[in-house]
């Protein structure tokens, strides 16, 4: 079966998870938008990757616009989000208010943890999450404004074996 990733990102993180994807599956990662209509006409199974921006995926005009491209492929969707893990209905919801129910219960979807290096933002970016931060204190949550990199190839693990059984011929 043929694959191919596309991938959208902000800071580097979902471009740096498409990379390690595409290396270990031996599939192209192309960013959304830079694809051709024969890659994704030829593709059997799509890997899309989004990071999450102030709660929209940045993948999701593009899923929209090839609505009609993904019908009939096997669809894999990875967020990479600063959300916890352990928040699974917040990181749920960024699903169902981007992708309409067409596409994401077609979607095998996976979160991945993200990176932040706030001197790396921009100037709007900074100001927007140390407000964000700021209210959310208000309302009795917590939104990480220090730097961390939880990006590792070790979270592909699951993604990657689901997407080795798929091309698994019987005997």
């Amino acid at each position: 079966m043929k694959g191919i990733i596309i991938y959208k990102g902000k800071y580097g993180a979902t471009r740096q998870y498409a990379t390690w994807l595409a290396a270990a599956l031996n599939i192209q990662a192309v960013m959304a938008g830079k694809e051709t209509k024969s890659q994704l006409k030829d593709a059997d199974y799509i890997i899309m990757g989004t990071s999450v921006y102030i709660g929209k995926l940045q993948l999701r005009r593009w899923v929209k616009y090839n609505q009609k491209q993904l019908a009939n492929k096997k669809l894999f969707l990875y967020l990479v989000a600063g959300t916890p893990l352990s928040e699974k209905e917040k990181l749920q919801a960024y699903i169902t208010t981007n992708i309409s129910s067409e596409i994401s219960t077609r979607c095998t979807c996976f979160f991945l943890p993200g990176r932040l290096v706030f001197k790396k933002l921009s100037w709007v970016d900074r100001c927007l999450l140390t407000m964000g931060a700021h209210l959310a204190k208000g309302r009795g949550e917590n939104i990480v404004t220090a730097d961390y990199n939880d990006v590792q190839r070790e979270h592909l693990s699951d993604i990657i074996k689901m997407v080795r059984d798929l091309n698994k011929v019987p005997a």
